[in-house]
């Protein structure tokens, strides 16, 4: 029970980070409230949540099938390590950008604006590279296993943290516009440290494993 708790908490906060650099969805969860009202932006929100538990599941699917066919896990691993190299990078060069963040908006209809949600996060191919190398992390840990209790914490986790800053998007994008810039910098740095992370137990498990 514990495990799964810290299980919980770990993927709810790092998909919370994730989500608070301005970027094409939560720029538009925002402009949806703001223009069409906050309901709207809100049912825009589950969409898009609703497609990362569809993303955190393939990932977690993709962990598993690397887990139970190690002899494909070796140069898995390598390409791994430039994966987490490049977002080591791509995060700190964000949190070093002196330019603010400005996301393209889309027009979102009341009638749709849950499928236009589900769409856009769709085709953020980052999230599942994401998420699949956070799983790799927590089981590293041990802090989840393959069973479908520890897969639905995980999967609602990541859904969850997404939601929670999406929300305060709809809600308080006036008072955060003020700090996005602080917010998008500090946020990068810990995703870039995160990335490092990764990039250094990938790097353990290749050469003593």
């Amino acid at each position: 029970m514990q495990h799964l708790l810290i299980l919980f908490f770990a993927t709810f906060s790092a998909a919370a980070m994730a989500t608070v650099p301005p970027g094409l969805l939560n720029m538009n969860a925002a402009k949806v409230s703001v223009e069409k009202g906050k309901l709207n932006g809100v049912i825009f929100s589950l969409g898009v949540s609703t497609m990362i538990l569809i993303q955190a599941y393939i990932a977690v699917m993709i962990s598993k099938f690397l887990f139970n066919n190690p002899a494909v896990i070796d140069w898995l691993l390598k390409i791994a390590v430039g994966v987490f190299a490049f977002f080591a990078i791509y995060f700190f060069r964000a949190a070093r950008n002196k330019n603010p963040v400005v996301a393209k908006a889309v027009t979102v209809s009341k009638r749709n604006s849950y499928l236009k949600g589900f769409l856009l996060a769709a085709v953020n191919l980052l999230t599942i590279p994401y998420y699949s190398g956070l799983n790799a992390m927590w089981n590293a840990s041990g802090w989840i296993k393959f069973e479908i209790t520890d897969i639905l914490i995980f999967v609602l986790a990541a859904g969850l943290g997404t939601f929670s800053v999406l929300y305060l998007y709809v809600f308080y994008f006036n008072k955060l516009d003020q700090k996005t810039d602080g917010f998008s910098k500090n946020s990068n740095y810990i995703l870039c440290g995160l990335m490092v992370v990764l990039l250094i137990v990938t790097l353990f498990r290749i050469l003593y494993q």
